[in-house]
């Protein structure tokens, strides 16, 4: 069973659509009538927002129902986006989920529980019942009714910390060629994402390196949003100081990237990258981030990136978002305080889990000068959702342009925020 699309075109700008949703059988037998909302951008400049978060359902804390289940897509749903953008991890297809979980403190943690998440995803059809079981939840539900999704891939829809051509040598494996579990994710993933099909130019040999998924969004007179894609062109993991560039975009990515920003004549260009830029994250004696945790000159994957930023030079009113490492930060770069220094300042915010095992923080890499101004952190390694430390962010534009940014929780609280005048 696949998850069935339709390709709306036609839709008058800045208007509010409700729409009604049915399946028939054959013999004309109707099923229970569904409904759904959405607002398409407008023409003119008015105010708009988004929220985005990344990582559901992962180290084993599913959809429990002693809590209500996933309660931070209703707290994001209470804000009444625009849009959702989830930066990737957006199911845990190496991560099985049981029945119950003995929390650190001693409280028993319950889940949901279907057969495609008692193990490890390998074929086609587990690795489709990992996004099935994500839409179980109904603050999930409810929330994709009315609100458009944007939805990026990182590593965990297919397994922790892949690249292209890798072998893997975890047991639990009985398929371990990463281009052959690769393949079957990024299918069960186009099925079960709202991304259209002529964004993805097919699937190609290998299922996922010739399917082009970095997009740019457009949401109007006041928004471009680029979703990147550092999954499908990364380069092995090593420990990142090679001399020459090693991709993590790819040389086409960048281009695009490049020209396509510099293009855009919205007030912000929104970069959406689901891997963070400066936050080092290892894998085993490796780095699996782009980012190297050696504070100097470029080297590796930094080289790539070095590249874009310069490109970018010159572009007013960018703003770069991301997840990935399961604590919410605030970053901002600067030259000034940098090692490579042919780069204009920029934030860089860092959201989620959204319902997934919270950790950090992460040792951050001086190359581009990135500093702390804000974080939040689990109180330990792994805290469940119960703890509420599970993050999201928050963009709201105002009609002359002014965007608002925030980071918040479970509760919906905000713990920080800042304004950004466009210039």
């Amino acid at each position: 069973m696949t998850s069935p699309r339709i390709d709306l075109t036609g839709l008058a700008p800045g208007r509010e659509y409700d729409a009604a949703l049915w399946f028939e059988s054959e013999d004309g037998s109707a099923g229970e009538v569904q409904h759904a909302r959405f607002r398409t951008a407008a023409v003119h400049p008015s105010g708009t927002s988004f929220v985005w978060t990344g990582d559901t359902a992962g180290q084993g804390w599913g959809i429990n129902p002693d809590l209500g289940g996933m309660t931070t897509y209703a707290a994001m749903h209470a804000t009444e986006p625009d849009f959702f953008l989830h930066s990737g991890d957006t199911i845990y297809a190496d991560g099985p989920i049981a029945e119950t979980v003995v929390e650190p403190d001693g409280q028993t943690w319950r889940n949901l529980v279907t057969p495609e998440v008692s193990k490890v995803a390998e074929q086609l059809g587990e690795f489709r019942g990992r996004h099935r079981y994500n839409l179980m939840d109904a603050n999930v539900r409810a929330l994709y009714a009315d609100v458009p999704v944007i939805a990026q891939w990182d590593d965990h829809e297919t397994h922790n910390n892949w690249y292209p051509g890798q072998i893997l040598t975890d047991a639990r494996y009985t398929e371990r060629r990463v281009d052959v579990l690769a393949a079957r994710a990024r299918q069960a993933w186009q099925e079960y994402q709202p991304i259209r099909t002529a964004d993805v130019r097919g699937r190609g040999d290998t299922g996922f390196a010739a399917a082009r998924i970095y997009r740019k969004i457009e949401r109007g007179p006041q928004l471009d949003v680029f979703c990147l894609d550092m999954r499908s062109s990364k380069s092995p993991n090593t420990d990142g100081l090679e001399p020459t560039e090693t991709p993590i975009l790819g040389d086409e990515q960048v281009d695009w990237l490049i020209s396509e920003v510099r293009r855009s004549r919205a007030t912000w260009k929104v970069i959406a990258n689901d891997l963070p830029l400066g936050l080092v994250v290892p894998d085993g004696a490796n780095e699996e981030s782009v980012s190297n945790g050696d504070n100097g000159a470029p080297l590796g994957r930094e080289l790539e990136i070095a590249r874009v930023l310069t490109g970018l030079k010159g572009v007013p009113n960018l703003l770069w978002i991301t997840a990935d490492v399961h604590y919410c930060a605030a970053h901002h770069y600067s030259p000034d305080r940098a090692a490579f220094t042919d780069f204009d300042p920029f934030w860089e915010i860092v959201a989620g889990p959204v319902n997934a095992g919270t950790f950090g923080p992460n040792k951050l890499d001086g190359t581009f000068g990135p500093e702390v101004v804000f974080q939040k952190t689990a109180d330990y390694a792994n805290q469940s959702p119960r703890g509420g430390n599970q993050f999201f962010g928050h963009v709201a534009i105002d009609a002359a342009g002014e965007l608002t940014v925030s980071l918040r929780n479970t509760a919906g609280t905000t713990l920080w925020s800042t304004q950004l005048a466009p210039a």
